[in-house]
């Protein structure tokens, strides 16, 4: 077992002293996020933009130029066409027609028979269709603000379920982290202009419960210490309670970090998104819960109690 130790038990990194270089890091992350979101925006996938989505697999190495052109001549508006995963396999993307109309749904649904027969008649045979999805621009929109509520209702919930556990001071730093981890994670997606559709909720929603998991080990033992430790100024005590659970949050993102790469070089561009997206995540949430969340109690006047003597904050010497 001592193998498998990479961070010593008793360790005495000084953490609460790089908090403000910490929190100036994390502002301008959170800035460059919302300013990449703002200009660059998200490259929303077919759940949020509606359209149709045909991946196809052709016995050979496909002709792309052959599919566009073919895809082209049937004016079908804005038509995004891609290698996916291998050279056999393509990925053909059709935007929303008619949006607004009243018969739009079935009109997807003929834009997918319409791509379709041109293909059979220019690929001929052993063209095999590996998926076909169609979302009108009315489910589109609800799939949109059912994914933002969903997210803003985890954070919701998170802040009660840490509100009633410790105290209101606590329940703050946690919400800042969470929102810290959710912007850099969508902020990172409009970097790279990776697709963003519901797997991605799904990752986003994954990783404030992994995040809001980090920050309650590193809480519960601030708590404790701060029954142990009564005159123990607050700086000094949450680096001794960050110090204390140092092996346990590393080897916990270790372990969840192999299983997510070999996720990732492994399995298949369909969770390639949602993979990386929670890669990313472990990284900043492992983060926030050292580097944020805690940190944030020097600010918000944690109380506690001096051996019955009654309430007195502790402040740091840092």
């Amino acid at each position: 077992m001592k193998l498998l130790k990479i961070v010593p038990e008793k360790t005495a990194i000084r953490f609460i002293a790089k908090r403000n270089m910490a929190f100036v890091l994390s502002g301008l992350l959170m800035i460059l996020s919302v300013i990449l979101f703002f200009s660059q925006g998200l490259n929303f996938g077919i759940d949020f933009r509606g359209g149709t989505l045909i991946e196809i697999g052709t016995p050979q190495t496909a002709d792309i130029g052959l599919i566009r052109s073919t895809v082209g001549r049937l004016g079908l508006g804005d038509v995004k066409i891609q290698e996916f995963g291998s050279p056999t396999d393509v990925l053909i993307f059709v935007e929303a027609q008619f949006s607004g109309d009243e018969n739009a749904e079935q009109a997807q649904q003929d834009v997918a028979r319409v791509v379709k027969d041109a293909l059979d008649l220019a690929l001929g045979e052993g063209i095999s269709y590996r998926r076909i999805e169609v979302v009108g621009p009315k489910v589109s929109g609800e799939l949109v603000q059912q994914g933002i509520l969903a997210i803003v209702m985890a954070v919701i919930l998170m802040l009660i379920y840490i509100w009633f556990r410790f105290e209101w001071q606590f329940s703050l730093g946690a919400v800042v982290a969470l929102v810290h981890d959710v912007t850099l994670t969508v902020g990172i997606f409009a970097l790279t202009q990776l697709e963003f559709n519901l797997s991605i909720i799904a990752a986003l929603l994954t990783i404030v419960g992994y995040s809001m998991n980090d920050t309650v080990v590193v809480y519960d033992r601030v708590r404790e210490n701060l029954r142990k430790y009564k005159k123990m100024e607050l700086g000094e005590l949450l680096d001794l309670s960050i110090n204390q659970t140092l092996s346990r949050t590393t080897m916990t993102s270790l372990s969840t970090l192999l299983a997510l790469f070999s996720l990732y070089f492994f399995g298949g561009e369909v969770i390639r998104g949602f993979t990386f997206a929670m890669i990313w995540g472990v990284f900043v949430g492992t983060y926030s819960s050292i580097f944020v969340a805690a940190p944030l109690l020097l600010l918000t006047d944690v109380k506690r109690e001096w051996s019955g003597l009654g309430v007195k904050t502790a402040k740091s010497r840092t």
